[in-house]
């Protein structure tokens, strides 16, 4: 276990609750069997390690949106946490720990017992390497798209399993969240440039109005969830090989009650903010897949926006209180930034890729969508992954003959469809990634485009019949179920007149996405 410095700054409060005695007794080697401390102090805890142990002293402080300032308060937000945060990182979370004074006077852990006479309390946790945290993996290019779709799917099995909570979240709550974000902003006018913070308003404002009926339709239908509150890369760790969701917030329920897109938009803001934007589309497309929420898209750059505001006032406020690592006042100012591009998103789009099985669909087709749309990216609707999740089967499962009748494949298309005009609708881009041999289908495609009033492009890849023979007999763990025997009878098919821009697939698929995005441009 670590934690991350976000400021050093004396406890507001004055007295006996200062926790002297407590942090000096927690930063003794003899407190831990003789083992070496490791101290980090952040803005509103203290966490000491040692061994395979950390733990986390709350500071006796009192905030506007925390309240640390007794030990009973204290107490309970130390219960809070290892509740919330046994939902997603129960090996991480072991028990709360008093501190208590023996008969000699001195200080020591007590991990039974009830709540009176403790001293303070400590939530002790497992310990973990640094090199596990996701910004630290981020900053060494560790961060792989395969790790970032277990993490969406992580994500996504989370916010299932959270229980609907209609009583917060909605527009008020985003207008607080607004409210709150501007008022600090303004405050820091020595950093932030007052016209800028002006803009902001204004045009946090405009969206705010507009997406106020759909964040109160999603509140009652059950989008509203408590989630994780604190969602970016520095609060998710390597756990045993897999993604885990920990240091969620505790000490302000509404907070963390809220739409389930503004939880995930952290990740995806911070994602996006690192230069990192590929994998955000990643995430957000395998969240998509799991959820199929695609109604949450219409506010995703909303949630950017707030989800950036509030990382530049958290830095401005570090500032304040003393922060001197390099580069705050200018990453301040870019999350700002950030916060206003967010609010002009680039227009809805349609890419259609199309092509005979082997053609490299797929590759092509993940490499154009971060490009494209809004943040993070286009939404990437696959046949061969809808043709499995409306069998009921896992992605790489290998679907019977049955599975690739003509009703089946009707179904598929016209979800497809479905799928690609409710994102549109959402103002956000779509690339669709199937075969559409049929011109029945590229002419449908090109039609759901024109009824959203959005761009339409459609790309045909060709290569050699070897090719594509190789390719299919080459794939493991993917969607698709085409084999060699399905790549020859292709062969056959009656395509019909192809008005769709034609690549040569056969090269190095590099040079196909190039020459795909100068087609775009």
């Amino acid at each position: 276990m670590t934690a991350h410095p976000i400021d050093r700054q004396p406890s507001p409060l004055r007295g006996h609750d200062r926790q002297e005695e407590a942090i000096a007794f927690l930063d003794d080697p003899r407190a831990h069997d003789g083992q070496a401390v490791e101290r980090i102090d952040t803005h509103a805890a203290l966490v000491f390690l040692a061994g395979d142990r950390a733990l986390k002293l709350k500071r006796a402080v009192r905030y506007p949106y925390l309240d640390y300032s007794t030990v009973e308060k204290r107490h309970a937000a130390c219960l809070a946490e290892l509740a919330i945060n046994r939902r997603t990182a129960p090996a991480l979370y072991r028990e709360v720990v008093a501190l208590r004074r023996g008969a000699d006077g001195r200080l020591f852990l007590d991990e039974g017992g009830g709540a009176e006479d403790a001293v303070d309390w400590v939530v002790s946790m497992m310990r973990f390497p640094d090199d596990g945290l996701f910004d630290r993996m981020a900053e060494r290019h560790r961060l792989t798209p395969e790790l970032m779709r277990r993490l969406a799917e992580r994500i996504a099995a989370f916010h299932r399993e959270a229980a609907p909570r209609p009583d917060g979240g909605g527009a008020a709550a985003m207008r607080a969240v607004a409210d709150g974000n501007l008022e600090d902003l303004r405050a820091a006018s020595d950093l932030f440039p007052e016209a800028l913070v002006a803009r902001l308003a204004v045009r946090t404002a405009a969206a705010l109005d507009r997406l106020a009926p759909l964040l109160e339709e999603r509140r009652r239908s059950g989008f509203v969830r408590h989630g994780h509150g604190d969602l970016h890369l520095r609060n998710i760790v390597l756990l045993d090989g897999e993604p885990t969701l920990f240091d969620a917030i505790e000490f302000d329920e509404a907070l963390a009650v809220a739409d389930v897109f503004y939880d995930l938009a952290f990740l995806l803001m911070d994602l996006d903010h690192r230069g990192l934007r590929p994998l955000g589309t990643v995430v957000l497309n395998r969240y998509l897949e799991e959820t199929g929420d695609c109604g949450g898209l219409a506010a995703l750059p909303l949630f950017l926006s707030l989800r950036a505001a509030v990382r530049a006032k958290v830095l401005a406020a570090t500032l304040r209180l003393g922060g001197t690592a390099s580069g705050l006042s200018e990453e301040a100012r870019r999350y700002l930034d950030h916060a206003l591009a967010a609010l002009d998103p680039a227009p809805a789009r349609l890419v259609a890729v199309g092509g005979l099985s082997g053609t490299g669909k797929t590759c092509l087709a993940e490499g154009l969508a971060p490009g494209l749309g809004p943040a993070p990216g286009a939404v990437v609707l696959r046949t061969d992954v809808l043709r499995k999740r409306l069998c009921g089967v896992a992605d790489t499962d290998r679907l019977p003959e049955d599975g690739y009748a003509p009703a089946v494949t009707e179904r598929v298309y016209a979800e497809l469809y479905r799928r690609a005009a409710a994102v549109l609708a959402a103002g956000h881009a779509v690339v669709v990634d199937a075969v559409s041999a049929r011109p029945a289908e590229r002419r449908r495609l090109a039609s759901i485009a024109a009824d959203a009033g959005v761009r339409f492009d459609g790309i045909w890849l060709e290569a050699p019949l070897t090719a594509r023979v190789e390719r299919v007999a080459n794939r493991r763990n993917d969607a698709s179920d085409a084999t060699a025997d399905v790549a020859e009878r292709q062969e056959n098919y009656d395509l019909g007149t192809i008005d769709w821009t034609r690549l040569d697939a056969g090269r190095v698929a590099a040079d196909v996405l190039d020459d795909a995005r100068a087609s775009l441009a």
